[in-house]
Parts: C-alpha cells; sequence; structure tokens
C-alpha cells in the first residue's frame, strides 16, 4: 500500500514520542511491504513560531492531501496564557483540527506487566482491564454556541443533536459487537436535558443491535465505578466533555498517561492519530518520555485509517514484548526494572517488531 501520512509532531515531547512511532511505521513497511510517505506539518507554538498561527494554512492543505494525521502534542502552558483563549493552541488548532472527526476511541487497558504500577488493588484489577471510552467529540460545550464571557459572567452551551448521538452511537454499538457485547452510555440524564436525548436516541440505536447489552450510568456514579470495579466495562459511550475527563482518569489505571493512544474518526475527514498525554514541557528535550501511546497510536492509524489490521496487531504485540521483556521509560520505572530513553524504547519495539 501507499499511503501519504501528515506527521504534526507539534509542541513540548510531541518530536520526541512522534519520531519513535514514525520509525515504527517505516518498520511496519519495511517488513509488510508497503510505502509510507511521511510529510511534516507544523501546529500548536511551533506553528505561532513558524507561520505566526498555531494551524497554518499549510498544513490544513497537508491534512486534506493525506490518508491519516500523526499528532504528537500541542500546547506550552507557560506561553498559553499570554494569548486571548480563542487563539490558544487546543483552542484555535486542536478543536479545529477535530472538526469532522465526531468519534474519538480510546482503549483503556491495563498490560500484565505493569500491573504494580495500577495504584489498585490487585483484587479489583483481578485478571486485568480492558475497556473502550467512545467519546463525541465534535458536539457538547466545547463546540455549543452560544458561548464566550461579558464582564462578571461566562456562558458554555451543551447542545447534542439526534443525528449527531446516533452516529457516536453506532460507533459504540460496532465496537462493542467485536469486542464483550456491552455498551455502559454514560449520561447526566437526571439534571440535563441533553442527556434525556441522549438517553432516548441511545436506546433507540440499540434496537438495532439486539446482541448488544446496554445499560446506563450518570457521568459521577461512572466515575466512582471506573475505580471501584473497572473489570465491569467494556465499551463507554459518552459526550464530549464527560468522554474528556472520564479518559483521563481511566488512564491512571494502565500505570501511565504515557501509555494510551487515541483515534478521531469521521466521514469526509483525514482522521487524527494521537497519544492522549499532554506536551509536557517539564521534561522534553531530556529523552525520557514514554513514546507508547504514540506509537500505539501509529498502530490505530493502521488499522482505522489504512485497514491494515494485521500490521496494527505486530505493532501492539511488539509493544507488549517490549513491556514482558522488564523495559520501562521513566514514567514506568520500579525497582529492578530495565530503565530505558525514549529512543531507546522506540528501538526496542522495532527489535520485536522485525522478529
Amino acid at each position: 500500500m501507499d499511503a501519504q501520512i501528515a506527521v504534526l509532531a507539534g509542541d513540548g515531547i510531541g518530536p520526541e514520542v512522534t519520531a519513535e512511532a514514525v520509525r515504527v511505521l517505516r518498520a511496519v513497511a519495511a517488513r509488510f511491504g508497503h510505502s509510507f510517505a511521511f510529510k511534516n506539518g507544523l501546529i500548536g507554538w511551533a506553528g505561532v513560531d513558524g507561520e505566526g498561527t498555531a494551524l497554518p494554512k499549510s498544513t490544513v492543505e497537508l491534512c486534506r492531501a493525506s490518508k491519516a494525521i500523526l499528532l504528537g502534542a500541542v500546547g506550552l502552558p507557560e506561553r498559553d496564557g499570554t494569548l486571548p483563549p480563542s487563539q490558544r493552541p487546543e483552542v484555535s488548532a486542536l478543536l479545529q483540527l477535530r472538526r469532522g472527526l465526531f468519534a474519538n476511541l480510546r482503549p483503556i487497558s491495563l498490560h500484565p506487566a505493569l500491573a504494580a504500577r495500577c495504584p489498585l488493588k490487585p483484587e479489583v484489577i483481578g485478571d486485568g482491564i480492558d475497556m473502550l471510552i467512545v467519546r463525541e467529540l465534535n458536539g457538547g460545550l466545547y463546540y455549543g454556541l452560544p458561548k464566550g464571557r461579558t464582564g462578571d459572567r461566562a456562558v458554555d452551551t451543551m447542545a447534542y443533536s439526534v443525528p449527531e448521538i446516533e452516529r457516536i452511537a453506532v460507533v459504540a454499538f460496532d465496537a462493542a459487537l467485536r469486542r464483550r457485547k456491552q455498551v455502559c452510555s454514560v449520561d447526566k440524564a437526571n439534571v440535563l436535558a441533553t442527556s434525556q436525548l441522549w438517553r432516548e436516541v441511545v436506546i433507540g440505536v440499540s434496537k438495532r443491535y439486539p446482541d448488544v447489552q446496554l445499560r446506563h450510568m450518570y457521568v459521577d456514579a461512572c466515575a466512582m465505578q471506573i475505580v471501584q470495579n473497572p473489570r465491569q466495562f467494556d465499551v463507554i459511550l459518552t459526550e464530549n466533555t464527560f468522554g474528556d475527563i472520564l479518559s483521563d482518569e481511566a488512564a491512571v489505571l494502565t500505570g501511565s498517561i504515557g501509555m494510551l493512544p487515541s483515534a478521531s474518526l469521521g466521514e469526509g475527514a483525514t482522521p487524527l492519530f494521537e497519544p492522549v498525554h499532554g506536551s509536557a514541557p517539564d521534561i522534553a528535550g531530556q529523552g525520557i518520555a514514554n513514546p507508547l501511546g504514540a506509537i500505539l497510536s501509529a498502530a490505530a492509524l493502521l488499522r482505522y485509517a489504512l485497514g491494515l489490521d494485521p500490521e496494527a496487531t505486530s505493532v501492539e504485540e511488539a509493544v507488549s514484548r517490549a513491556l514482558s521483556d522488564g523495559l520501562r521509560t521513566a514514567d514506568l520505572a520500579l525497582p529492578g526494572a530495565r530503565r530505558v530513553s525514549t529512543r531507546e524504547m522506540g528501538a526496542a519495539v522495532v527489535e520485536r517488531l522485525a522478529g
């Protein structure tokens, strides 16, 4: 397969972890006989410094011309405050890049070798944690209008329509069919009108999937259950803001937020793949960042953007072997572990991929 991939390394540790993900994709191409063309674009403060805007026109055009986007991270907290909120990279770049990509997939799994890094008791972890959070990405508070601030009053609007809810629900139920056939729809239907509509529409969609079990849970209860009994969850379906918060909470269960990939998908828009972690400028340039979230995002790119499922699985298995062999970046290190740098972890995955 021939494919052009837009690489937006971004800020902080973004360039470091993205470089390792690209290295793994090059190894996949060599092993399986594909041809991937990697084209670099600016985003975030790299874009502001290079072209005066967090999302340059050249980057937008590059993304439109590519099969997939591999993103590192955007934003630098010490500089973000110097710009009006609407011009900060997470708003003016990341949210704009996600427009049209309505489905955000965030897998949460605990590798057996990292069980000691999980803050939960062994009896709670049991035989493992494996859930998929399906987050609606184009609606809710982040995009709803009106929004803004006037004097001492600020407004954000949570808004959803039936078609928006239907399409993300279909994604969740389809995913459940490939997993354990359970969907937990998370809302706040006891308070919010949008959640009441959400619940009604999800129930309607569920009737198309008689083999999938549906249950509902309020978001505050779900937040509690994720840490009390995470093994109960298969697919969690929820709206934008709730999904953002719950997925970051669930990330703690994996041992480090540096482990988590994500895929943002839609119709007629270039899919976006990025690790869940932020730019972490405090450790940038030190060679200690965990590249596995970015590498697993590259695996998701192979699966969802290019339809290369065996290749994606080979990357995931290589990551698993590297962890089973005791390799740990700084965020994962425990006494007795073999501590490796960002580049060394990337090389270890490539080595096991070739094997």
